[in-house]
């Protein structure tokens, strides 16, 4: 793999553990500036809305100007917002910030995932595109809870420096590994991509995408009171279970990165109804932890596989729109981080209680694979990538 995407990795990897901190970091927060917990909750949804609003705005605004240069001033921006973060002392500024610094990881997203695609032959985007998202699962087994175990050390705004501080070597890399070519992938007219976003093939794609990942978020956001309730474990498992979920998410992206571009018919054709076993009986074995943590696993294995492979076949389906490949792909990750949730957490409140989550997760993949029985399959691939595949 060219040295250009270890840069663009890590970054994620900033990124990632950014997106996903705040759930260690509010007990500390939330006192020093003066708010409740709740309030201070309020920190991931404007992240959320940030991301989604971030991808095609930056797209559209980038299409025209060096890409090496977009992805630098996005990585300095992140950079700088957390630099302003942690130096502050009100919530509201702190919450500009985030929103600022989704922004920017929105952004970055929207450039890199055209760009891995373009730094590699056409039959190995997959694999690029797992390099890339591994920064991700990294982020979900070492940044998470390691920025959690620093925060409780050192305090919040530690995690944010060291954030900061890590936006250097990112900036290095990119500067002196990623061609300065122009736009997201090239420049066709805004009317002429829009016309690819019509395609149903690559709608279905960023559909599938949304509903795969809600289903993902919607349990791994309330993963801890299971592991507390239903489990009957302590706290520090927590961060155990966080950790094995991680694991299999980057043997999942590894997985798809092996396979996504040759064979993604028979990957979506496995993990799909494999994933709508899991659910479930990770929902019926909640009270057993020995069999709860390997399941956990086992789904962030699942959902991360079948999750990337999607955003690979978007990127495919959205070759001819390379100014908006990226944006579409982003787009998609995020309706459904955001959504999953928020669709979640009223199942908190019934008779399910901490299991409801992993009920919803059932309930959202057994849509997707409705919707795809129902519509025409995705195309299953060969020893080629698709015409209109990103290519150089």
């Amino acid at each position: 793999m060219p040295f250009a995407l270890y840069p663009l990795a890590l970054a994620v990897f900033a990124m990632g553990t950014s997106e996903f901190m705040l759930a260690g970091l509010l007990p500390g927060l939330a006192p020093d500036l003066g708010v409740t917990v709740a309030t201070a909750g309020l920190l991931t949804p404007a992240f959320a809305v940030g991301m989604i609003v971030g991808a095609p705005l930056v797209a559209v605004l980038a299409r025209a100007l060096p890409r090496r240069a977009c992805l630098l001033a996005s990585v300095l921006v992140f950079g700088a917002a957390h630099a302003v973060g942690a130096l502050t002392a009100s919530f509201a500024v702190l919450c500009a910030t985030r929103v600022v610094a989704a922004l920017a990881h929105a952004g970055f997203l929207a450039l890199a995932l055209p760009a891995a695609a373009v730094l590699v032959p056409p039959d190995r985007t997959g694999r690029a595109l797992a390099v890339l998202l591994a920064g991700t699962t990294v982020a979900t087994v070492a940044g998470v809870p390691g920025g959690a175990a620093l925060g409780a050390l050192y305090g919040w705004r530690t995690v944010f420096w060291g954030l900061a501080a890590l936006c250097v070597p990112v900036a290095l890399g990119v500067l002196t590994g990623v061609p300065a070519g122009r736009g997201a992938v090239g420049g066709s007219a805004l009317r002429v991509e829009a016309a690819v976003l019509r395609r149903p093939p690559l709608l279905l794609a960023m559909l599938l995408g949304a509903l795969v990942n809600a289903a993902t978020f919607a349990s791994f956001t309330y993963l801890a009171p299971v592991v507390t309730g239903p489990a009957g474990l302590g706290e520090r498992w927590v961060a155990v279970a966080l950790m094995l979920f991680g694991a299999g998410s980057f043997a999942g992206v590894t997985l798809a990165g092996r396979f996504s571009d040759r064979r993604p018919g028979l990957l979506l054709a496995i993990t799909g109804p494999a994933l709508l076993f899991g659910w479930p009986a990770l929902a019926l074995a909640a009270g057993v932890p020995a069999v709860l943590l390997p399941l956990v696993c086992v789904q962030g294995a699942l959902s991360f596989a079948l999750g990337s492979t999607l955003i690979t076949r978007v990127l495919y389906e959205a070759g001819g729109a390379p100014t908006l490949a990226g944006a579409c792909a982003t787009t998609a990750l995020n309706v459904g981080a955001a959504a999953g949730p928020l669709l979640a957490a009223p199942s908190l409140t019934t008779p399910a209680g901490p299991r409801g989550p992993l009920w919803t997760s059932t309930f959202l993949i057994a849509l997707a694979l409705l919707v795809a029985h129902r519509s025409r399959p995705l195309p299953t691939g060969g020893d080629t990538a698709p015409e209109g595949a990103p290519t150089r």
